[in-house]
């Protein structure tokens, strides 16, 4: 991206310093002219040419040194140095604002942190590679067919809704699926926790029969829904005694795509509901860096920040909530139908 020399700060910040340091030097050579066809007194001149080379030395000392030492940073920072390795360079910098970037820049690029982050990436794709989708396709398809040989329908049921849902989550790998998809995914999720819920849990899906085709045609990330529909059971309904219900409302206003899941849970009180949603209006690390995990946000935030990269920050989640009455997590996408409709295009490469 080309950008002019006047759109940079620091040009427009030096042109200005050189345009006031002409001004000055004008009106000192001006004295000076005064005082020599005049006869006047030499003091004022000597006093604003002291004052002067004052203000350029305190300048170039407080100022211009500092923000060469700033920039400097900078660029060992493009080059690829972390901040720890620079930090002793920016002990002042242009703004408050600024300060706080460096010391986000330094949360995120420490090395002994980007250490730590590899290897749980190395240790990931090591699980990544040792579960192989044909292997275990597999085996669970070995499994269902011996509890049908022994005659444990049940078994047979929950291994096959087991494989149905691995192979979407695993092998299904594109970034966006169609809602229909979606709900099928949800509904496979369910099952298999009825396997252990029971009568207790129970699921509707609720959409208005005009719209249904349209709506099940619209496009959405892969696994928008399953995450908050499983938060719902493990944080809502499973603290509940007695039976629960959950439900997911889809309908469409204007251009947008509005899903709610919903449950009878236990519900949150005023204070932890602004927090949720305080963090889902933050987005990337300024939520990861926070110690949430154990409280269920996690994946409502992981979900909230895919939509906001793919389609932009006027999209996302929002939780409404009343204690013991339940818990309502709206989703707000765009209506498309294409792949091509979407806003951050390079998202999907």
């Amino acid at each position: 991206m080309d950008r002019k020399n006047t759109e940079y700060l620091s040009h427009r910040v030096f042109l200005l310093s050189a345009a006031a340091a002409l001004l000055i030097l004008f009106l000192l050579l001006f004295c000076l002219k005064m005082i020599i066809f005049e006869e006047g007194s030499l003091w004022p001149f000597f006093l604003g040419l002291t004052a002067f080379l004052g203000i350029i030395g305190a300048s170039f000392y407080f100022v211009v040194k500092p923000y060469l030492r700033f920039e400097k940073m900078m660029r060992l920072f493009t080059d690829g140095y972390t901040t720890m390795e620079i930090s002793d360079l920016y002990d002042v910098t242009p703004t408050p604002a600024g300060y706080r970037l460096l010391e986000r820049m330094n949360d995120m690029m420490d090395s002994s942190e980007l250490l730590k982050l590899n290897k749980r990436q190395a240790q990931y794709l090591a699980l990544q590679n040792q579960i192989n989708p044909h292997f275990l396709y597999n085996t669970l398809e070995s499994i269902r067919s011996e509890a049908l040989i022994a005659g444990l329908g049940s078994v047979a049921e929950m291994t096959e809704a087991l494989a149905t849902f691995f192979r979407y989550t695993i092998s299904k790998v594109e970034n966006l699926v169609s809602v229909e998809e979606e709900i099928q995914n949800c509904e496979t999720y369910f099952r298999i926790q009825q396997y252990r819920f029971g009568t207790r849990l129970s699921l509707s899906i609720e959409c208005d029969p005009d719209d249904r085709d349209e709506i099940y045609c619209c496009r959405l990330p892969k696994l928008t829904m399953q995450p908050i529909l499983e938060n719902s059971i493990i944080h809502g309904t499973e603290c509940k005694i007695g039976s629960g219900h959950l439900t997911i409302r889809l309908e469409r206003s204007g251009k947008r795509l509005l899903i709610r899941i919903s449950d009878d849970g236990v519900g949150m009180d005023e204070a932890s509901l602004a927090r949720m949603n305080e963090r889902l209006e933050k987005s990337g690390r300024a939520f990861a860096s926070q110690n949430t995990e154990t409280k269920g946000g996690i994946a409502l935030v992981n979900v909230n920040n895919r939509i906001h990269l793919l389609f932009g920050e006027e999209y996302g989640l929002h939780v409404f909530s009343m204690p013991g009455i339940g818990t309502d997590v709206e989703i707000s996408l765009p209506a498309i139908t294409s792949d091509r409709d979407i806003k951050n295009k390079e998202a999907l490469k």
